[in-house]
């Protein structure tokens, strides 16, 4: 790279004449996924794409992933200091023109794991439509109640085929059942042997897939000929590298009507204010995301973000300047946000829930008991009405919009083509709009925690007009 190049800097020399630069781009690291196997040989994909046969595809040469097909993780760096460097890689996800799997030969399960998430039965649809229709798969099983079904009674594994799952895109929650916990190593890789599974789809969050990196790190170490993928799913967006997780734009759409009922009180009353608690125990994505689409918001609470309440520059003061302006407020605040504000007792510090997270306090109804007891002092014999909304369950459980419901499509079918092409050990998703092949591992550790430092949160400053809410 040079960055002394002519324009390589930024706007310089006369806008009319525009001029070509060449740029040598820095090197380029490729983080590939595992093949089924250790032996190239054996992992050689031989057998031809059953989709070149397909009555309805007719695929031209174009229509399958080169071998060689890439795509980069930052789709823009600064010519100028040359970051990153190197550049990550990762392989595209799609159907390959020969498969290293005999689709006669398949065995798959499906499960799903942790809490719900608009997405999660049309993921499963489409996994068994796909393996159906796409490979000719006929063994396709769901497993019932999270990674503890594998090892669970022999009703938790039912038989699915696409009249099975015909409208359950259709529907919220999950059709397999799912639950937290239960994870027990050897007992779910046992049962998955002694069914004889040979391909493993986990859909879950950031536990279940440290739980799939598990999974297959002892199916490696046994010498399994079995391979797992991780479809990740969370609504609140806080899986790292893909662009987002499935479910997300549901909750921002669901969000944004809760905003609106809150709106609605507060403009209806004297004094008043619409408290709205959102999902975002690390992260204030649907929070951000809910602010910026319903432009009623006042105030926006992340747990990226550290405010204190009381005194000179605090959130109370900055309420009643907007209540004295505009007669009401509206306030959002992240689950996750000002937990180091509530009292905690030394037992609920050690509290942990089934997947081993803290157990977070209810910042929703402290913060509304705060408001009124501030107020009460603050101003006493005025107005005042704080009405809070908790839509939580409500989000969750919701059926994906038009617009997950097909990122869920590209999700399962991306999988089911890197499985059958003899991948293991890896996620499908997005980045930067190309769909990719992950490894497992760099999905359980990335984090994706809100970028106060971005151009996002600046504008949700510029919509809210919030100050930072810092002690002096």
């Amino acid at each position: 790279m040079d960055p002394s190049a002519p324009n390589s800097g930024g706007d310089h020399g006369d806008a009319s004449t525009p001029t070509n630069t060449t740029v040598t781009l820095p090197p380029l690291t490729l983080r590939d996924v595992p093949r089924l196997t250790s032996s190239p040989s054996a992992a050689a994909a031989t057998i031809p794409n059953p989709i070149s046969g397909h009555p309805y595809f007719n695929p031209p040469p174009t229509f399958y992933i080169s071998p060689g097909d890439v795509s980069l993780r930052h789709a823009f760096f600064d010519l100028a200091t040359g970051h990153p460097n190197p550049l990550v890689a990762y392989r595209r996800a799609g159907p390959r023109g020969c498969l290293a799997v005999d689709p006669a030969r398949a065995r798959a399960a499906l499960v799903t794991c942790g809490g719900l998430c608009p997405g999660l039965n049309t993921v499963l649809r489409e996994l068994v439509v796909g393996l159906h229709e796409l490979y000719g798969v006929r063994d396709v099983f769901g497993v019932a109640a999270g990674y503890r079904g594998f090892y669970g009674a022999d009703d938790d594994h039912v038989r699915l085929d696409p009249a099975a799952v015909d409208g359950w895109h259709k529907k919220g929650g999950t059709a397999l059942k799912t639950t937290r916990g239960g994870f027990d190593l050897n007992k779910i890789v046992d049962g998955i042997v002694a069914r004889g599974y040979t391909q493993v789809y986990a859909i879950g969050g950031d536990g279940t897939m440290r739980g799939a990196v598990a999974i297959f790190e002892e199916i490696k170490r046994r010498g399994l000929s079995i391979s797992i993928t991780g479809i990740p799913k969370t609504v609140d967006n806080d899986i790292g590298i893909i662009d987002r997780s499935f479910g997300f734009q549901t909750a921002v759409e669901i969000a944004q009507q809760a905003i609106d009922a809150a709106h609605v009180e507060a403009v209806s009353a004297v004094n008043g204010i619409g408290l709205v608690k959102l999902m975002g125990r690390s992260t204030g994505h649907i929070a951000l995301h809910a602010t910026l689409s319903s432009r009623d918001v006042d105030c926006c609470l992340i747990p990226e973000i550290d405010f204190h309440v009381e005194g000179k520059g605090g959130l109370f003061e900055f309420v009643y300047e907007r209540i004295k302006h505009k007669g009401h407020a509206v306030i959002v605040v992240a689950e996750g946000s000002g937990q180091e504000l509530i009292p905690r007792t030394d037992e609920q510090k050690r509290e942990q829930d089934e997947s081993g997270n803290m157990l977070f306090l209810d910042v929703g109804p402290w913060l509304k008991s705060e408001l009124g007891r501030w107020w009460k002092r603050e101003h006493p014999g005025e107005l005042f009405t704080v009405k809070y909304i908790d839509p939580t369950y409500m989000i969750r459980a919701v059926p994906a919009n038009a617009t997950d419901n097909l990122y869920c499509t590209l999700l399962a079918h991306s999988a089911i083509h890197g499985i059958m092409a003899g991948f293991t050990g890896f996620v499908p998703g997005p980045i930067n709009g190309n769909y990719s092949y992950i490894p497992l591992e760099d999905i359980a550790e990335a984090k994706n925690p809100v970028d106060v430092n971005d151009h996002k949160w600046a504008w949700v400053r510029s919509v809210t007009d919030q100050p930072d809410f810092l002690k002096p």
